[in-house]
């Protein structure tokens, strides 16, 4: 907790001033002091640094509420259109051995995002530990209504705020499907806002492997994150192309947080019959973060779905994270498809 500061100020009385206006008399003392002369203060103290956003790390004046939003991560959905303003990028697999992003925003939000497509039950473990959010997706299977109904998020989803959601000119159905981030948030305006969620950001810890890439694989996709020590970030690769955002430039973050996680198959899946990948994203386990060109043995922690995830190295110190967007890639241990 900050600590107050408080300045003393020692003001002169009229019984010190008086013996001083009787010598300046006499011609030989000190000078009368004037009417206007200012006591002197002493130095301030530098004033205090502004809050940080406990998703970034960066200085923020005020928090804002949280928006989820499901985006595609296949090449027919790409280039993806406001990435590059999440705060927290999350990777998830999902069926067929693919991926899917859930990008999270607070600290700034993009005019447009997308393409916006369906969630799914590991979303709905995720979510709890930024208190009830505003969700933007695409559907979501039938037998998957009632949970969402259920959970702690606000539903602003194309069905829930069609006027929300727009077809994006040059691309083809389903991945033509954009939303308005103001207006999805006018639907939600009592979603909560930007709280701890187990991040830490400061000063790497000692130690590290220096990398100069490294490669996450999915039965049917693969991720390779190479160090720029000229942008000082890791830049994203999907299936051996740069990832690129159509705002222009290739998505990348100083961070990139490898969570391995047991993933199981879940009750739900799709209309080809492969089931839908549940993530378990409670409990403990092992991760790697990637920053500043090197990488860091990492364990997690998620006690509870209301909780945040800890990250710690492994002596047990907290893994400081670069200030910054965060890529959360949440993936087996090995890959495997439920």
């Amino acid at each position: 907790m900050p600590v107050k500061r408080v300045i003393g100020i020692a003001l002169a009385g009229t019984a010190v001033l008086a013996p001083a206006v009787a010598c300046s008399s006499s011609g030989g003392g000190a000078k009368p002091a004037s009417q206007g002369q200012q006591p002197a203060i002493s130095p301030s103290a530098s004033p205090e640094p502004p809050p940080e956003h406990p998703f970034t790390g960066q200085p923020v004046a005020a928090r804002r509420p949280v928006l989820a939003v499901k985006i595609e991560n296949t090449a027919s959905g790409k280039p993806q259109l406001g990435l590059r303003s999440a705060d927290v990028v999350y990777v998830e697999q999902v069926e067929g051995g693919l991926t899917r992003i859930m990008a999270v925003f607070s600290s700034k939000f993009p005019a447009k995002i997308g393409p916006v497509r369906s969630a799914r039950i590991s979303d709905l473990h995720l979510l709890p530990m930024f208190g009830k959010p505003a969700l933007a997706y695409s559907g979501v299977q039938s037998k998957m209504i009632p949970l969402v109904q259920q959970a702690s998020l606000y539903d602003v989803s194309d069905s829930a705020a069609p006027g929300a959601y727009f077809r994006q000119p040059g691309r083809v159905a389903p991945y033509n499907l954009f939303a308005d981030t103001k207006k999805l948030l006018a639907k939600a305006p009592k979603a909560t806002k930007a709280r701890d969620i187990g991040f830490t950001f400061g000063d790497a810890p000692e130690g590290g492997t220096p990398r100069k890439s490294f490669s996450v694989r999915y039965p049917a996709a693969r991720f390779t994150f190479t160090w720029s020590a000229d942008q000082k970030r890791w830049l994203v690769a999907q299936d051996g192309k740069r990832d690129m955002a159509a705002e222009g430039g290739q998505l990348g973050a100083p961070t990139i947080v490898v969570q391995y996680a047991k993933t199981t198959r879940s009750e739900f899946h799709d209309f080809t019959g492969s089931y839908t990948p549940l993530i378990q994203s409670t409990g403990k386990g092992k991760a790697v973060v990637l920053r500043d060109g090197k990488a860091y043995q990492a364990r997690w922690s998620r006690p509870d779905e209301k909780e945040g995830t800890e990250f710690t190295t492994e002596s047990g110190e907290p893994m400081n994270f670069g200030r910054g967007q965060v890529w959360v890639v949440l993936a087996a241990p090995k890959p495997v498809q439920p």
